[in-house]
């Protein structure tokens, strides 16, 4: 059972109530979904009860019998989904989050935009992050003061490490408009840390 896809656990805790296959899905994505919520608040215990939240919801949804997954999505993205809604509550109710536009300088299309404005020395893959040999509270510090459209596309990215397409579709906005606000992120992470002297710096894979 552990080699089986997301959508055949799904289905045999849909068709069969298999706990066993819903645990898989859950240990499966768990540290990702982690790692997403704990760098939206910063607050581990909160992130805790925001992630027991999100699987509560999870379990509801599933279990109801119009219920709002459907296979025709991957399943973790739905989760995150309901992640994001949580935090996103969370953020609003503490007044820490407020609702954005598409920042200036990105195209929601294809034509020129964000893009096109870029200076040569400034131009780096949408996929790569700069980091510390060892992530330090100055790189979360940095990732805290990014807008927070750009934050959540970072997190998302490399946390739960979601296709481009599946941010576009989780914040409402166009593919051109998430890669658009990750290369902003990684540009102003660039910023932040050379301006306070840390150049040491390495490429992340994604």
């Amino acid at each position: 059972m552990l080699a089986l896809p997301d959508e055949d656990l799904v289905q045999r805790y849909l068709e069969g109530g298999d706990q066993n296959a819903f645990r898989l899905l859950l240990e499966r994505h768990q540290e990702r979904l982690f790692g997403y919520l704990i760098g939206m608040v910063r607050d581990r215990e909160v992130a805790n009860d925001l992630f027991q939240e999100t699987f509560l919801r999870v379990v509801a949804a599933m279990q109801r019998e119009r219920a709002t997954y459907t296979h025709q999505n991957r399943w973790l993205p739905w989760v995150m989904r309901i992640a994001r809604n949580a935090a996103l509550d969370h953020l609003r109710a503490r007044k820490k989050w407020q609702d954005v536009t598409p920042e200036a300088g990105t195209a929601d299309d294809d034509g020129d935009g964000f893009w096109e404005r870029l200076k040569d020395g400034d131009v780096i893959a949408a996929d790569d992050l700069m980091h510390f040999t060892e992530r330090s509270a100055f790189l979360d510090a940095c990732i805290d003061r990014l807008p927070p459209e750009q934050k959540e596309v970072l997190l998302m990215r490399h946390e739960a490490e979601l296709t481009f397409r599946e941010i576009a579709e989780l914040t409402d906005v166009s593919i051109n408009t998430a890669l658009g606000r990750m290369r902003y992120a990684l540009l102003n992470l660039r910023r932040m840390m050379v301006k306070a002297g840390k150049t040491e710096l390495t490429e992340y894979g994604g």
